[in-house]
């Protein structure tokens, strides 16, 4: 295996550390930092960052004002739709339910690359996708399947199931739409584009609904929010999809909440249950699988 695909396959488990810590932003950022403005103000912090490393892809507009259009749909859907939603979502619906309806997201990036892509999903892959999902199930539910028959939905799950289709589009075109941009300059202008499309509804949750308080707490969950599950997570995701494609790569958000149980257990003391084992072990099995076909085609 070469060393570039050795280093994407390590991403499909070192990536989701730094996404599920979304997770963290999502049950205690909100609570001092109202929903879209975290969302707005996390990847406007994400864009100065970049563009303090990028300045120069300014002096590529003509690929830019060439690309645009295509630049703002994956700020829109990458980081404005996904920015906000799960944060909005988590005011009226449960993490039970947000967890599960989020993992449908590579299942509609499977569908939708076959579809509008005509990308092959192979027996192995199938059966990948299907262990994870089992395996993020039996987490989800604490291993008691009669939880699965108890749940109630509310419109919290119509916001996190935007969420998911809003991934799925973001990362099937991410891997096919190409860019004369490398990985950094286009991420940068992403954030950008994605913190505009924020702008308009910051201002009216700001206005009619709930004003942000700029203080230390503000900070803090933006800075966090902005380098782990933002420019972090980003990034090694696009590096990672580079190279696997966006059906592998989608794989990530099943570890996303193997990682984010864990991160429960780390910081709101949760206790870790013999569930969480077995999940994890599909999950991982799962990957695996994903990972043996690609290897061996």
């Amino acid at each position: 295996m070469k060393k570039k695909e050795l280093v994407s396959y390590s991403l499909l488990i070192i990536q989701p550390i730094f996404m599920a810590s979304n997770l963290v932003v999502a049950k205690g950022g909100v609570e001092f930092i109202p929903p879209i403005s975290l969302a707005f103000w996390r990847w406007s912090t994400v864009f100065i960052i970049l563009i303090l490393f990028n300045y120069k892809v300014f002096l590529k507009k003509k690929i830019i004002i060439k690309e645009y259009k295509k630049i703002f749909f994956l700020g829109l859907t990458g980081c404005g739709v996904c920015g906000a939603f799960p944060f909005i979502a988590g005011q009226s619906t449960t993490i039970i339910n947000m967890g599960i309806i989020y993992t449908s997201s590579p299942i509609f990036i499977i569908l939708l690359s076959y579809f509008l892509f005509k990308e092959k999903l192979s027996y192995i892959k199938f059966f990948g996708l299907l262990s994870c999902l089992i395996g993020v199930v039996i987490i989800i539910v604490k291993g008691d399947y009669l939880a699965l028959i108890k749940l109630k939905f509310t419109k919290g799950d119509i916001w996190m199931l935007g969420a998911a289709v809003g991934w799925a589009l973001y990362s099937i075109f991410l891997f096919n739409w190409k860019s004369s941009l490398n990985v950094f300059e286009r991420f940068t202008i992403i954030s950008f584009f994605g913190a505009l499309s924020l702008f308009p509804f910051f201002l009216y949750e700001q206005f009619f609904i709930s004003k942000t308080s700029f203080d230390l707490n503000f900070v803090t969950w933006v800075l966090f929010a902005a380098i782990s599950p933002g420019i972090i997570a980003f990034s090694l995701y696009t590096y990672a999809q580079k190279y696997l494609g966006a059906t592998t790569t989608g794989f990530t958000l099943y570890l996303f909440t193997v990682y984010g149980a864990f991160y429960g257990i780390i910081f709101f003391d949760e206790t870790l249950k013999i569930f969480h084992v077995y999940g994890t072990l599909l999950v991982f099995i799962g990957v695996y699988l994903v990972k043996y076909k690609e290897k061996n085609v």
